[in-house]
């Protein structure tokens, strides 16, 4: 019951999301600690404002953490972003009452440690062409891969296949164990 409502709540923030909405990045230091925080739509052009706000805060850190709490988007740029993130150090957050689905599993993975305390979905990208197997084959020869991607952050790349599972607009809420055993946490 939980679960269904959960999934519920997800499907609502995914489908009251602002449909073109630029991710929110935000960069800020303080005490040491170098905090990201990414929220709303991953969008091409994102990972320009990520790289601008860590420009702006040079130096040493005791500690770096990215927060979380995005609806997905651009695939391609959360990749770019989450190379970035992992080269840089950031460990990753997803706070409680936060969410990360769809295109921001590729943040968290980023994180040299994880944390979740929100809730972590998988969904399946669209397919520019459609849903047909020749579409799906087409996709997978894009200019990234998720699974080198995953096997070069720690993470189980049969989460790479997992993803492409899930039905064409649905969420898949995954629990503690499906985190351990991808080596989300």
């Amino acid at each position: 019951m939980i679960a269904q409502l959960l999934r519920f709540a997800l499907i609502g923030t995914a489908l009251l999301a602002p449909l073109h909405a630029q991710a929110k990045v935000e960069v800020e230091s303080h005490d040491g600690l170098l905090a990201a925080k990414i929220s709303e739509e991953i969008v091409p052009g994102d990972y320009e404002k990520l790289l601008q706000g860590l420009r702006a805060h040079p130096g040493k850190h005791k500690r770096k953490v990215v927060l979380l709490d995005s609806i997905g988007g651009s695939a391609p740029e959360a990749i770019r972003m989450g190379r970035l993130l992992r080269e840089t150090g950031f460990e990753a957050l997803v706070p409680s009452g936060g969410i990360c689905q769809g295109s921001c599993i590729y943040l968290l993975a980023a994180g040299t440690k994880r944390t979740v305390n929100g809730h972590v979905a998988l969904r399946r990208p669209p397919f520019s062409a459609g849903d047909s197997a020749q579409a799906q084959a087409a996709h997978g020869r894009e200019h990234f891969s998720p699974a080198k991607y995953f096997r070069d952050m720690g993470v189980d790349i049969s989460l790479a296949e997992d993803i492409y599972k899930v039905a064409p607009g649905r969420l898949q809420l995954l629990t503690r164990d499906d985190l351990a055993r991808y080596r989300l946490k």
